[in-house]
């Protein structure tokens, strides 16, 4: 086998990403159609997190908005997506708030 060949046979991350988030959607019966018009925003308001904030923060901070959007979806009977996006839209404030205050 070359190097090529080597390449070929290897999945590239955004392969596995695609292929784990298909996996976890089903084993925790999401909708794809969610995933599909969300994850670009989760991954912007993930990627922002960890330059803007720090590393570590970025996973903690993508557990407390779908847990917010959770409940407040529960609480209120709006739909989860736009409960995620309100969320995210809030983080992403905060993150400019941060880095903000943070330049001083």
């Amino acid at each position: 086998m070359n190097e090529n060949d080597a390449r070929e046979a290897t999945p590239a991350p955004a392969d596995d990403a695609v292929r784990w988030a298909t996996l976890v959607t089903a084993e925790l019966d999401i909708a794809s159609d969610d995933l599909a018009r969300l994850s670009r925003s989760v991954l912007d308001m993930v990627r922002d997190v960890a330059h803007g904030v720090n590393r570590p923060s970025a996973p903690l901070t993508a557990f407390l908005v779908g847990l917010a959007a959770g409940r407040a979806a529960n609480a209120s009977g709006t739909q989860i997506d736009v409960e995620v996006q309100m969320r995210l839209d809030q983080v992403t404030h905060l993150v400019q708030v941060w880095e903000t205050a943070t330049e001083q």
